[in-house]
């Protein structure tokens, strides 16, 4: 997804990846006048969501509530925006976004306020200003920093579909056996949603998600926002650029993913970046023999991935123990390892060691311990403790563009497929809970304007690739890229602790002035 698959790691996350893992503003004068009129593409009667006061307070809805608590300690105060339900009828049904903000501390040179999204789709943001303002270093000050949980995400107004797993992407096997089982899976996973939700989905889309943006700008009292979005969220900046010209000043776009590119197969777009990543893996846990005993050789490290995964098809395998006892199959496997390939650090190709090292050890009919974090990891995708995430993540990607309905395309797709991609493309290009969906109420936003954005990309990125970030780059001819090459990563600023990128970001975001020229990092 852009997708970022969420991941339990807090740097995963940011890029959902936590995921697909799937992760928005610009330049100090667009091409395009501000407006002050009611966008072409929404009804009349929105000034009283524009024009509201927002109650800012503590971040903490309980005692039990941590990240609430840290945001208070660090003087971040909350609130909740109330926003349409549906922007065709503003005088309807109405739900609100959690929005947090940090305030500018330089007063006499604040710039304006930024608006934040980690992508997802389904990500959180309102836990964000604190890391953003270090990432930002001196300029932070100078912004009132602002993340929010777009609409039914995290502390917004909830949907759940009470899923058994928190995200829908499975691999269908070997098999036409597996496939279909997952043509049931998948039409569950729908059929949930639709009798628990149906009368909301239509809306949970990331057009809407832009306008809601533009009532925080409004509530904010702010006649332009300055954005910053992760993953999908560069694609919900993009959308943002195109319905809203003229109301953003700065936009940065890390991890970016071009519009034709986004919808619910974009996974199948980066399936070679991920296989290149595995393979890179393979490597480094091959210089790590004696710790993970995976293969002293890049080839037989991927032997071992290879015999993991024909075991688990020919029967489930067993992690760990007591509480924390998990069975996967050949369905899981392959997102396992998805999960920790959107980073190149050495503490997540670790977890992707001590991941297959245990998953080794339960092919060959071994006991295993996990780690917290595996146990997390397996929890998620086996249980019902994150169904919101996965709920939201699909009404999304299904809401905003629509899939093929015919399973028969997919079991095509994977056998071609199959050959070229053994262990990737049964997942990439299985079948999802949006070939049952009810079609999207809107179209898909077409980038017909110029948006000049600051665009930062690794050249290895395995989520969203560095090819989609040309084309983008290619349709927004005012926009500038940051390139880091060699770099096999997903999201950049502020989290891979390159000072290139950071510094040439900060400067940006400080002056409002692009760079002339596209420019290269070291990595």
């Amino acid at each position: 997804m852009t997708l970022s698959i969420p991941h339990p790691s807090r740097t995963a996350r940011r890029a959902s990846a936590a995921a697909l893992a799937l992760a928005a503003c610009l330049t100090a004068t667009p091409a395009v006048a501000a407006s002050h009129t009611t966008p072409k593409n929404t009804a009349p009667g929105l000034d009283r969501y524009h024009h509201q006061h927002l109650a800012w307070g503590s971040c903490a809805t309980g005692p039990d509530d941590t990240t609430g608590h840290d945001l208070d300690k660090a003087g971040v105060q909350c609130a909740d925006a109330t926003v349409p339900l549906d922007y065709a009828h503003p005088t309807g049904r109405t739900i609100t976004v959690a929005v947090s903000r940090l305030r500018a501390t330089d007063t006499r040179h604040r710039i304006g306020a930024i608006l934040l999204n980690n992508g997802g789709p389904g990500g959180t943001a309102v836990e964000s200003p604190p890391h953003i303002r270090e990432a930002m270093k001196g300029v932070g000050a100078r912004y009132d920093i602002v993340g929010f949980d777009p609409r039914f995400v995290g502390r917004s107004t909830p949907l759940d579909c009470q899923w058994s797993t928190s995200m829908f992407f499975r691999s269908a096997g070997p098999d036409r056996a597996g496939f279909d089982r997952q043509i049931a899976f998948q039409k569950g996973l729908a059929d949930k949603c639709r009798a628990t939700n149906a009368d909301v989905l239509p809306y949970v889309t990331t057009r809407n998600t832009a306008r809601d943006m533009d009532v925080i700008r409004g509530a904010l009292g702010e006649r332009k926002i300055s954005y910053l979005g992760y993953s999908y969220g560069s694609y919900l900046g993009t959308v943002y650029s195109q319905m809203f010209p003229g109301r953003y000043d700065r936009m940065v776009l890390d991890g970016v993913l071009d519009a034709d590119d986004y919808g619910p197969l974009l996974m199948r777009d980066s399936v070679g970046e991920n296989e290149q990543a595995l393979v890179a893996w393979a490597a480094w846990a091959a210089a790590r023999h004696d710790t993970y005993r995976l293969g002293r050789t890049r080839t037989q490290v991927l032997a071992t991935v290879d015999r993991v995964a024909k075991a688990a098809a020919r029967k489930p395998l067993t992690l760990g123990s007591g509480a924390d006892t998990f069975r996967i199959d050949y369905s899981h496997v392959p997102l396992l390892l998805f999960m920790s390939l959107a980073d190149d650090h050495d503490a997540t190709r670790a977890e992707l060691g001590e991941t297959v090292s245990v998953l080794s050890e339960a092919a060959k009919g071994h006991a295993t311990t996990l780690s917290p974090g595996l146990a997390e990891a397996l929890g998620s995708i086996l249980t019902g403790a994150g169904s919101q995430t996965g709920s939201v993540q699909a009404a999304i990607l299904c809401g905003d563009r629509a899939a093929p309905r015919d399973p028969e395309t997919y079991w095509q797709d994977i056998e071609r497929d199959r050959a070229a991609h053994p262990l990737f493309a049964p997942m990439t290009d299985n079948i999802l809970p949006c070939a049952f969906w009810d079609r999207p109420v809107e179209q898909p936003t077409r980038v017909e304007r110029d948006a000049p954005a600051l665009l930062v990309a690794a050249t290895g990125d395995p989520r969203t690739t560095y090819r989609g970030t040309l084309k983008l780059h290619a349709k927004l001819p005012g926009s500038r890229l940051i390139t880091l090459p060699g770099a096999r990563r997903h999201a950049l600023y502020g989290e891979y602790g390159n000072a290139c990128v950071d510094d040439r970001v900060n400067r940006y975001l400080a002056t409002g002035k692009l760079p002339t020229q596209d420019l290269t990092c070291t990595k």
